[in-house]
């Protein structure tokens, strides 16, 4: 690709069937919300994509639990997931759906494109099928033992256990999740896509995007193990009755396949945000980011990438930084038994702390490796960083200027102190050091560094605090102090200025706070912002500690 003129940022389409827990937050949200609102803070074109997947073998299945239909499923769980995101403040431009009429014609009208290209192959093969439920089974409806590990639960596309790819057929002893039946075979029609004939283009992109950008190692582990097996032949329709309807004459009964339907929603969603869509979808000089959890690696590096090169028109990604899953105290979130913190949940107990709880995902964000949610350790992560570091900073700051200095401070020309300038100069480099680690961190994906590093900055303020003690030197020598809380608000304001993509809550609450406008941000980012401006009024706290006691309920809650 050439410059970079906008960046078109997609975060995984949650499925609709389900709330929305800790570990999505971590997994595919947190870290494409800092990462589009710092682009949006520099100013960049940028759309930020998202949605509910409303379609695939789960939503049916659980509508069969609960004797309910896949309807009255996905528009429960998208109205309650569209809030949560809302309420957790991960600022999409849009949150669309699979469901919308528009979608639909999107995605026919991507598989008729490719189905006019030749590039399906028409197949009649045997498929497992229901006697009892009198229906072909979808491969998540087909449970058996893996081949490969023996994990008696793994499902007839893919073991969870070992993450290993499969056909229904590779299950050892079959059986139906409808009705727990083993299932016969019976003769049906699907389309194809070939893989293996973009097996040589899929290993070339991935090298030419690995030029351009780094991609982290589990992603090209997971890439490299299904090439080097061979990638084989997948059937892009299934028979059901929920799902985009196959648009062919030929195809009555059938749908696409939820992994060709779902990746389309990006474009859908764009369309139904801008009329100028196709500026972000299909020039060569948009940067197109996926930011997804490690099991949907497959799909949107190998699968959607060859469907989008197939169709010819479209952008491809340049990275997909796929972060690992997120534990809960040390085992698996698990939705079937209720081990998992529920944003919901969490918004009723802890309220007003989503910064809380976003601070703690990012520093403890699953970037290369399974990370644990540990209520403990959350506690522990806030009381230090969030009201001991950086809001310890904010209110020594304010409060020896607001009862000194009448709430606004400036740099006095006449300073005693020899070393004054060291210490400005001192400051100054640190900060922009901050800003050139801070920016690498954010394009490198590494947010956990992007906010260790943000909190460092704290740190150093109040080491400039603790070192100078201007409170000890405010009646023999005002100017010196007052020069040291310019000092220090240089270093607030930069704070200020950066807090957005981590901590969105409280940057507004900041802002106000100081009246610091738009435009005075980018007078900071570009280091031309006059503290004087700033008046402080009556000192408030902006961060609470987390109370001990409900910390405790969430562990009982959980039987720990």
């Amino acid at each position: 690709m050439g410059e970079v003129k906008r960046y078109l940022i997609t975060s995984a389409l949650p499925y609709a069937n389900g709330p929305l827990h800790v570990g999505h937050l971590a997994g595919a949200y947190v870290p494409a919300d800092i990462y589009v609102r710092y682009l949006r803070l520099l100013k960049h074109d940028v759309k930020f994509i998202c949605g509910s997947d409303e379609h695939g073998a789960a939503i049916t299945m659980r509508a069969k639990t609960i004797n309910s239909t896949p309807k009255e499923i996905v528009e429960k769980y998208h109205a309650i997931n569209k809030q949560s995101f809302k309420e957790f403040g991960i600022s999409f431009d849009i949150y669309h759906r699979t469901s919308a009429s528009l979608h639909h014609k999107v995605s026919q009208d991507f598989f008729k494109k490719l189905n006019g290209k030749n590039v399906f192959r028409t197949k009649v093969v045997e498929q497992y099928y229901d006697e009892k439920e009198e229906q072909f089974l979808a491969d998540r409806y087909i449970q058996g033992q893996c081949p490969k590990c023996n994990y008696q639960e793994a499902f007839g596309d893919q073991c969870e256990s070992c993450g290993s790819d499969l056909s229904p057929s590779d299950l050892i002893d079959p059986r139906s999740t409808l009705s727990g039946n083993a299932p016969v075979m019976r003769r049906t029609k699907h389309w194809f896509l070939p893989m293996q004939e973009y097996q040589q283009w899929v290993s070339e992109w991935i090298r030419d995007c690995q030029k351009k950008e780094h991609w982290k190692k589990h992603v090209l582990g997971q890439c490299e193990s299904w090439i080097k097996q061979g990638l084989r032949e997948r059937a892009m329709t299934r028979d059901l009755e929920w799902g985009v309807k196959v648009p062919l004459e030929d195809a009555k009964g059938k749908v696409l396949y939820v992994w060709l339907d779902a990746p389309i929603g990006y474009i859908s969603a764009t369309q139904a945000l801008t009329n100028e869509w196709e500026k972000y979808w299909k020039d060569k000089d948009t940067k197109l980011v996926h930011f997804i959890g490690k099991d949907n690696i497959v799909f949107h590096c190998i699968i959607f990438p060859i469907l989008l090169h197939a169709h010819g028109e479209y952008t491809l990604p340049i990275n997909i930084p796929a972060n690992q899953f997120m534990n809960l105290e040390k085992s698996k979130i698990s939705t079937s038994r209720n081990h998992a913190v529920w944003l919901t949940d969490y918004m009723e107990r802890f309220p007003e702390k989503q910064d809380a709880l976003r601070y703690y995902l990012t520093v403890n964000m699953p970037e290369n490796k399974d990370s644990d949610f540990a209520w403990k350790e959350f506690q522990a992560k806030v009381d230090s960083d969030l009201v001991g570091v950086l809001g310890g900073f904010f209110n020594r700051t304010f409060s020896l200027i607001h009862k000194n200095f009448n709430g606004r401070v400036g740099f006095p020309k006449n300073v005693s102190d020899t070393g004054s300038k060291d210490l400005r100069n001192n400051v100054f480099s640190n900060i922009e050091k901050f800003k050139v680690e801070f920016d690498r961190y954010i394009h490198g994906y590494e947010f956990k560094k992007a906010s260790d590093t943000y909190i460092n900055l704290a740190r150093q303020g109040n080491k400039l605090l603790h070192e100078t003690s201007p409170w000890k030197i405010m009646g023999d020598d005002p100017n010196s102090a007052e020069y040291i809380l310019a000092l220090c608000m240089e270093i607030v304001a930069v704070l200020v200025a950066y807090m957005e993509p981590l901590l969105p809550f409280t940057c507004r609450r900041l802002k106000d706070y100081l009246e610091i406008k738009t435009d005075d941000v980018q007078q900071i980012l570009d280091g031309d912002y006059k503290i004087e401006k700033i008046k402080i009024g009556k000192v408030i706290h902006f961060f609470e500690r987390i109370d001990s006691e409900a910390v405790n309920r969430e562990l009982d809650k959980l039987n720990l």
